[in-house]
């Protein structure tokens, strides 16, 4: 098993790191407007399912060639009854894949730790591991910090567009204001992650994704997307109860550096000033 070692943080991020903290709550983001983008259009891809044309920067030029066990990682499966697609392999890379990294949160297995700034999502596995996977984040998944649990979890989730998608696409969305069923043409994608805090739903998601070419990036809407063959996984290891914390964007990149590197940069920084 291949375990990734973070480069060292540069010293004024180890200060950064040293002085971060928790933000607070935010108000709730909307139900409706989980897993897209209010602004794209919505076209059929490749496969014949509905996708958000999302202006995105081109991937970065591979560093080092796709392994064979990374395409095997995220091609098509069936699910439920589903044929869910691979993923583009223009999508992945080695450091996109869903792979166990050296983490140092003091939290307990079983943990999942967010980091929207980075674009991961960390499933603490114990002996300063996790389990990490690439998101997207939109909007409302920057729109929370702090601490949450997941109440329950959804196979292929219902979601319901909001109005002024219907407005502005009713040929596409008007036959789901009631709500789309699950499926390949739900942004939710083939799980949802439904988080609540003091017993009341904050209206955050972890879900899947109909579109892959957005994982990695900041997008305009929607909460944290995964690719569906990560979503699949990371469900099938976590429990109702399960104890989320959402870093803000002042602690991107936590955990990420041993705390003797981080404390050894810091003192570094500290004699250099």
């Amino acid at each position: 098993m291949t375990f990734i070692t973070a480069k060292p943080l540069l010293a004024l991020a180890a200060l950064s790191v040293l002085a971060a903290c928790s933000a607070g709550p935010l108000p709730p983001v909307s139900e409706t407007a989980a897993g897209t983008d209010p602004q794209a259009t919505t076209v059929r891809n490749e496969n014949g399912y509905l996708e958000e044309v999302i202006h995105l920067p081109p991937e970065p030029a591979r560093t080092q060639p796709l392994r064979a066990t990374t395409r095997e990682m995220y091609t098509s499966t069936q699910d439920h009854g589903f044929d869910v697609p691979a993923v583009p392999e223009k999508y992945l890379s080695e450091a996109k894949k869903r792979q166990l990294v050296n983490y140092y949160a003091p939290y307990p297995a079983g943990t999942i730790i967010v980091d929207p700034g980075a674009t991961k999502l960390y499933h603490l596995q114990g002996d300063d591991t996790a389990m990490a996977y690439t998101v997207a984040v939109g909007a409302e998944g920057r729109a929370f910090a702090g601490e949450a649990t997941i109440a329950y979890q959804r196979d292929w989730p219902t979601w319901t567009p909001t109005q002024n998608m219907i407005r502005r696409e009713p040929e596409v969305y008007k036959q789901f204001a009631g709500g789309m069923p699950g499926g390949l043409d739900n942004p939710l994608g083939a799980r949802a992650l439904y988080l609540y805090r003091n017993g009341k739903d904050t209206l955050y998601r972890i879900h899947g994704t109909r579109s892959p070419a957005s994982i990695g990036h900041a997008v305009s809407s929607g909460c944290i997307r995964l690719f569906n063959q990560d979503v699949i996984h990371l469900a099938s290891q976590v429990d109702n109860g399960t104890r989320v914390i959402v870093l803000s964007e002042s602690e991107t990149g936590k955990y990420t550096a041993a705390p003797s590197d981080v404390a050894e940069l810091a003192r570094d920084a500290l004699d250099a000033g």
